[in-house]
């Protein structure tokens, strides 16, 4: 099919979490490359000092604009950091007038932008929407594709979710999950660099990145406290990603801030690059981080999914499921799963996520069409 290549055009991505903004940055940078203007908005976590004041990996980000705004304080809760994200961001927009808005995944910053873009008529996209989880974060997901007027997908199950929500066909592009175009890439780092810049213990190591889940926020203390009684007891040693900033997080710090310091690393956040680097080189993945059921098995690194927050996200070889209490099943995952290795699992995608978005938002075809949605029937 012929194209045709599009005016440049300004794209505004919006960020508030370092995990929103690994899956952003390649497509953002691919953008840049392919003439675009872009800008980052940038809010939520990357604001917080609690959280590693992410911002500054943004910023870091050649060639594109970045705005940020606080959108909360330390215990607000949801719905207000929408009602707050919602009027700062149709503040920055009416002022911006960007052609097209690009949101991530499930996270109530993205819902807020999604919505002004949607009541003001902007193009916006939406990435790695029509997936599943298990937990008031598909909600979420599924909201956005709704308001969105573009998805960019990451399988073909994905696909066929979102059309069975009634968008239309023409409107739906499988790329695959940008993250893995930047997992698929050397890292820029050697893993020893990465010990000594985050001074990590020498010998093996698992990476552990537990989070809050919204809709068990009031059990997630005791979660954390089972899945990190079952790694102490196993005698092995860990770097521990602290958890995002969801309702429950605080029960989860007051367990990891009682953890033995000699065999767990607990850090803030991560710079991109040397996280790769860690997961290529780690013994295990552990937690409810789509990290562990995504990355990891991209990288052949086995991974352990730890309750509901990731439920039926994905499948493949070298992962395995337990409930935090279940202490057999992760005993048993420890002593026959530590430090084996898989083959690579390309079911979302084989890294070149990127290209195939800077190609689809440089063809002129893209940006035909009125904003007015309609809902598509299927078959």
């Amino acid at each position: 099919m012929e194209t045709h290549r599009s005016k440049p055009k300004t794209l505004l991505f919006v960020t508030g979490t370092r995990a929103d903004f690994g899956k952003m940055e390649p497509l953002a940078v691919a953008a840049r490359d392919a003439g675009h203007d872009v800008h980052f908005w940038v809010t939520g976590m990357h604001m917080m000092d609690r959280y590693g004041l992410t911002k500054v990996e943004v910023a870091r980000t050649k060639g594109v604009g970045v705005h940020e705004f606080v959108n909360q304080k330390e215990g607000d809760p949801q719905d207000q950091i929408l009602a707050k994200t919602v009027m700062g961001f149709s503040d920055f927009v009416a002022e911006m007038k960007p052609d097209l808005v690009v949101i991530h995944g499930d996270r109530i910053e993205a819902l807020a932008c999604a919505l002004v873009a949607a009541t003001n008529y902007i193009r916006s996209a939406h990435i790695e929407g029509g997936e599943v989880s298990g937990t008031i974060d598909e909600i979420f997901r599924h909201c956005n594709s709704k308001l969105a007027s573009h998805h960019f997908v990451s399988s073909k199950d994905a696909k066929t979710r979102v059309m069975k929500m009634g968008e239309p066909e023409d409107a739906i592009y499988v790329i695959g999950s940008p993250e893995l175009d930047f997992h698929s890439a050397p890292s820029g780092v050697t893993i020893d660099a990465v010990r000594d810049h985050y001074d990590l213990p020498a010998g093996e190591f698992g990476i552990v990145v537990f989070h809050p889940v919204t809709s068990e926020a009031e059990t997630m203390g005791q979660q954390a406290r089972d899945l990190f009684a079952a790694l102490d007891a196993s005698g092995k040693s860990f770097v521990v990603i602290a958890p995002n900033n969801d309702p429950g997080s605080s029960d989860i710090f007051d367990v990891l801030n009682d953890l033995p310091k000699d065999r767990f690393r607990i850090l803030p956040s991560m710079r991109f690059g040397h996280f790769s680097e860690l997961m290529k080189n780690a013994a295990a993945m552990i937690g409810n981080s789509s990290a562990g059921v995504r990355e990891a098995p991209f990288l052949g690194t086995p991974s352990l999914d730890i309750g509901t927050r990731q439920t039926n996200r994905a499948q493949a070889p070298s992962l395995r499921s337990v409930a935090a209490a279940d202490r057999a099943g992760i005993d048993a995952f420890l002593a026959e799963e530590w430090g084996k290795r898989y083959d690579r699992h390309d079911a979302f995608g084989r890294g070149d996520a990127a290209a195939r978005f800077a190609d689809i938002v440089s063809d002129a075809a893209f940006w035909e069409g009125d904003l007015q949605k309609r809902f598509h029937d299927t078959d």
